[in-house]
């Protein structure tokens, strides 16, 4: 390869891990034509093609995987130290992580257990988001670390499980567990995700009713059922305190709570300092969230 540009092949890496012209485009904070551009550019230098253009994107080529495999990390070593401050005495952590996930894990978990860490000058930037779109920006470089609720299968990333959220079925205290069949139902999307999953594996049977209230934050699930609107299921960690002080009481008590895995995704290769320690403190953070909703 004869003096290939650094923005040929970050824009070639951006391409591969997004699987999108435009995603990439986005990440890089280009021109979707510049990236198309950079891409003929690279091929003509290789003298192969690396990307096939299919409906749904840019699907890469044995070559452009053979070919990331061997300069993926070394383009993120290269571009951590350019955005790194040479001196960085006066700040412990070098440089902003970018972090994002579900924001009302992030919100009631994540941002206090990394609270201590800020006063010791910890520069976080959080967005929310569903996992999907977050991944994808993991992978193009645009985060540090995402927080999924379903487990990443985006090729070259790096994996590891956070915690269990157990859910659990509850109501203000004036519901019962004789209105479980009727009550109004609250959730946070139309087709009732949390709740079919609660009656499928706990009851058996499948749910067929309409909401009666759809609020697209967990959060405002929780106000409208303390505010006694009707049931839910919800993490428990979003509403132990509500069930310890009596705003709300717990419906139902099966003997193995329906749960689901958290996962910390991670670019594979060296991470810079700071994300690492995010990382880090993460996962030992997540045993207690773990031991706390049980």
């Amino acid at each position: 390869m004869r003096d290939v540009s650094f923005d040929l092949l970050r824009t070639f890496v951006a391409v591969h891990r997004s699987g999108s012209v435009s995603r990439a485009a986005e990440l890089r904070g280009i021109s979707q034509p510049t990236v198309t551009a950079h891409v003929k550019a690279l091929e003509a230098e290789l003298g192969r093609p690396l990307f096939d253009r299919v409906p749904r994107g840019m699907a890469p080529t044995p070559a452009a995987d053979q070919l990331a495999a061997r300069i993926a990390p070394a383009i993120d070593d290269l571009e951590e130290w350019v955005g790194t401050d040479l001196d960085e005495s006066s700040d412990p952590f070098g440089r902003v992580v970018y972090l994002g996930g579900p924001a009302e894990l992030l919100c009631a978990r994540v941002l206090p257990s990394l609270a201590p860490m800020v006063g010791q000058g910890l520069r976080l930037r959080v967005r929310f988001g569903m996992p999907d779109e977050l991944l994808a920006e993991l992978a193009g470089g645009g985060l540090d670390l995402v927080i999924a609720s379903v487990r990443p299968r985006r090729r070259g990333l790096r994996v590891e499980v956070l915690a269990d959220e157990e859910f659990v079925l509850v109501a203000a205290p004036g519901w019962t567990a004789g209105d479980i069949g009727t009550a109004p139902l609250i959730t946070y999307a139309e087709n009732l995700p949390i709740l079919r999953r609660y009656w499928r594996v706990v009851f058996g049977t499948r749910l067929t009713r309409v909401p009666a209230v759809v609020v697209p934050d967990l959060r405002g699930v929780l106000t409208a059922v303390t505010a006694g609107a009707g049931i839910t299921v919800l993490p428990a960690y979003l509403c132990a305190a509500e069930l310890a002080d009596g705003r709300l009481r717990l419906l139902h008590r099966p003997e193995v709570s329906p749960i689901n895995t958290l996962y910390l995704a991670s670019r594979p290769g060296a991470a810079h300092p700071a994300a690492t320690a995010v990382g880090g403190h993460l996962l030992l953070q997540g045993r207690t969230w773990t031991a706390e909703i049980t």
